[in-house]
């Protein structure tokens, strides 16, 4: 296996002017090439590392167990350094010079929205492994990753039994947080609970007093803090310093997907509540095992096994099955294979691919933070994508391009 880091951006002209590749060009080569387009560096690094060193230890244990259709792996890792540009001129290499299978990658629903239309404009096969805010309906593009009507629809009810009505939300200001609030909303609302207010914040946002002094006058009895990044977990930091931990209570549908727990120490983060559908604490036959070695990659890095790397390890494996049942890596045959319904069941339970939107099931847990790590506290089993399905019917719509609103 191969892999290669790009830092740079492409000269201009090169990529952009190149024509789409097909894929009779894999034939001729002694091995199968997918890329890794991840926030390696930059303000979402905390979770765009450890999603590609995931990825590279799939494509390890796939060459390991012999590679597919008798050839080896090869994954070209590219870093956007947080770039939507970046992200642009990576996919277009990747799809064009060097003419790979399948794309892994993105963090934001911008940065997706960057790369899936071009993706599919080259025919290149794209899995998206990051939570958020549901919709996407691409014959082209299969998202591994959770969406609220998976993760939402069951800690909301769950936060207002713990804590009480009345609830203040604090968001991302993009795509995610400013749909997944609209779900706080009528969640709440639907259960009998009421919004005491929304904030919303840019990424770059470190400063959240004037936020806490809104959220102490407000009085809720708890706060559904979905926020996003490494500068966001000064949130979490000043909370606790404000005295407000232990008084109202704390929420999350993101919480830890960023290492939150690692980043903050127990004072700041004991008690929150977060939903997830991995978390290294299950109780899965295998799970220990692949924990330690997961860690080996991870090493040198202040991150944890969460859902977000977990599904960029499953995403592969997942794409895998997919060749194997084609029995070639020609995209149309491996879509239509895991259209089939086709499952991948690995350390963290089980995922099956919705033919209809493209998106897959999932085992959903809620959880505590305690002491850097969690306590799992419920779960449910093999959570349909239901908001997106609902709105999202590729067989009968197979040439669907868009991305719906879903916020009701």
């Amino acid at each position: 296996m191969i892999s290669t880091k790009r830092r740079t951006v492409l000269k201009a002209g090169t990529a952009a002017l190149a024509a789409p590749y097909f894929s009779k060009a894999f034939a001729k080569s002694d091995v199968i090439r997918i890329a890794s387009i991840y926030d390696e560096s930059g303000i979402l690094s905390n979770s765009g590392r450890p999603m590609a060193e995931m990825l590279n230890m799939a494509v390890e244990d796939i060459n390991k167990q012999g590679g597919l259709l008798g050839k080896q792996l090869e994954l070209i890792r590219f870093d956007t350094q947080s770039s939507n540009q970046l992200y642009g001129q990576y996919a277009i290499e990747a799809a064009t010079k060097h003419r790979v299978s399948a794309v892994f990658g993105a963090m934001t629903s911008a940065s997706r929205e960057v790369i899936r239309p071009l993706l599919r404009r080259y025919n290149t096969l794209y899995f998206y492994s990051t939570q958020y805010e549901g919709g996407v309906c691409d014959r082209n593009t299969f998202c591994v990753g959770t969406t609220p009507g998976q993760k939402a629809i069951k800690i909301d009810p769950y936060v207002l039994e713990k804590f009480g009505k009345k609830i203040y939300v604090v968001a991302a200001d993009y795509n995610l947080g400013h749909i997944i609030s609209k779900w706080h909303r009528r969640l709440f609302e639907q259960h009998g609970g009421s919004i005491a207010g929304v904030e919303f914040f840019p990424l770059e946002q470190t400063d959240f007093g004037a936020s806490i002094k809104k959220i102490q006058a407000a009085q809720p009895d708890a706060v559904m803090a979905d926020l996003v990044g490494t500068k966001h977990v000064g949130f979490f930091r000043q909370w606790a310093a404000s005295g407000m931990s232990g008084r109202v209570g704390l929420a999350s549908t993101i919480f830890g997907t960023g290492d939150e727990q690692l980043l903050t120490n127990p004072r700041e983060h004991n008690g929150i509540l977060t939903s997830a559908c991995y978390f290294p604490e299950i109780e899965i036959p295998g799970n220990d095992a692949f924990v330690k070695r997961a860690a080996d990659h991870l090493s040198g890095q202040q991150a944890a096994l969460n859902e977000l790397p977990m599904m960029a390890y499953y995403a592969p494996m997942l794409w895998a099955e997919g060749v194997k049942l084609a029995g070639t890596v020609e995209r149309m045959p491996v879509i239509e294979a895991l259209e089939t319904g086709l499952s991948y069941e690995g350390p963290g339970g089980k995922i099956t691919v919705d033919g209809k939107s493209h998106h897959v099931s999932h085992d959903i847990y809620i959880a505590e933070a305690r002491d850097h790590g969690f306590k799992i506290l419920e779960t449910y089993r093999d959570l349909l994508p239901s908001d997106t399905s609902a709105v999202c019917d590729l067989e009968k719509n197979p040439n669907e391009t868009r991305q719906f609103v879903i916020d009701s």
